[in-house]
């Protein structure tokens, strides 16, 4: 199962969001730095309204959502890179997850200490970012002195590395992660080798004060949060080409011990339509490059993770290798098609429940039923 890891300076919301979208309390969150030191992780299912017209539809007796795993990592402060607040082990961490949510502070409260004295989150983003950078400059240097033997010998994999390298450490010299170098094909399967903390997808979670959510979600352009807010969409688009997302973690911890219904009057009483823990789990989702096929039937309806590009044949083993082995076909109707017609046997009327084959991509939305022989 793939992960993201929720990382930011102390005191910025991090545990805060994660016991939200992990809907526990297991993340202690309290007003003074690195209250957590070992990374809380827990399984998230991933919102999904398809999945409860798919129940509807095929009277199934249970549903069974895609999950990802978050990971709450201990806040990071500048000097991370040299061992600052125990930062080379929090960058470990980094290390080991898929996708990286960086939360960054949008609200004013004297009574919640900011470890630098001052919201500004352009500054924190480029603390994160520059200590990060430093990391990947670090194991990189030692990388490339290491290849030196090897390229002496005229071993190919080893050149190959290390003209990459040469060009990845002027770019991360420059203030640029890793991501956003321009690598071939084959480069990139070499940098996947490299596990730098910059070469992973990011996300930007902006956390912002209760009064200020409602505002700022409708478009809201007055006010420091919503200044703050516009400038990290900016800052996300121009440096790294992803998003932001709005938040206010204050909330989500509210909604954490109520019923759907309850939380869904909660919002509405505060003028938001939809909890913004759901918004950042699908957009996680999507960042991490997965996607959702669904299957359904009356004894259960479930949404399968895929990969962005995957086809029939490999969405098929996501259920059993035994599927991908013996692939004949996949009886594929688009979830949008299926709801319009009512029924499986409406959509073969229409012409919509094709037959597709083992080169077909499967896209985000189908509703599959497979055909195979082993």
């Amino acid at each position: 199962m793939l992960s993201a890891g929720i990382v930011g300076l102390p005191n910025v919301g991090k545990s805060t969001l994660f016991n939200a979208v992990t809907r526990t309390r297991k993340a202690e969150a309290a007003n003074y730095p690195f209250c957590t030191i070992e990374p809380n992780q827990g399984v998230v299912s991933v919102p999904d309204s398809r999945l409860e017209a798919l129940t509807k539809l095929s009277k199934s007796t249970r549903t069974v959502p895609a999950a990802i795993e978050f990971v709450d990592i201990a806040g990071l402060v500048q000097g991370a890179s040299q061992g600052e607040g125990l930062g080379n082990q929090f960058l470990s961490h980094i290390r080991e997850v898929d996708a990286v949510v960086q939360v960054v502070r949008c609200f004013e409260n004297s009574d919640i200490h900011h470890i630098s004295g001052s919201i500004d989150p352009i500054r924190d983003i480029e603390v994160i970012n520059t200590e990060l950078i430093l990391a990947d400059l670090a194991s990189l240097q030692k990388r490339l002195e290491r290849l030196q033997k090897q390229i002496r010998t005229g071993d190919k994999q080893a050149k190959a590395e290390a003209a990459l390298l040469e060009r990845l450490i002027p770019h991360l010299n420059s203030g640029q992660p890793a991501i956003t170098l321009e690598t071939s094909t084959e480069e990139r399967s070499l940098l996947g080798t490299l596990f730098l903390l910059t070469a992973k997808p990011t996300i930007f979670a902006c956390n912002v004060a209760e009064s200020d959510l409602a505002g700022i979600l409708a478009g809201a352009t007055g006010g420091a949060a919503a200044g703050h807010v516009a400038a990290v969409s900016a800052y996300a688009r121009t440096h790294l080409a992803t998003e932001a997302v709005v938040i206010s973690a204050q909330i989500e911890s509210e909604l954490v011990d109520l019923s759907a219904e309850e939380a869904a009057e909660y919002l509405a009483g505060i003028g938001v339509s939809e909890s913004g823990a759901g918004a950042l789990i699908r957009a996680v989702y999507h960042l991490l490059g997965l996607r959702t096929y669904g299957a359904t039937g009356e004894k259960e309806t479930r949404a399968w993770t895929i990969h962005e590009g995957d086809k029939a044949p490999a969405a098929a083993g996501v259920i059993h290798s035994d599927f991908e082995r013996g692939f004949i076909a996949a009886e594929t109707v688009h979830f949008d098609e299926l709801v319009r017609l009512g029924s499986f046997a409406k959509s073969r009327e229409a012409g919509k429940l094709r037959i597709e084959g083992k080169e077909y991509v499967v896209k985000d939305g189908d509703v599959m039923e497979f055909r195979f022989n082993v």
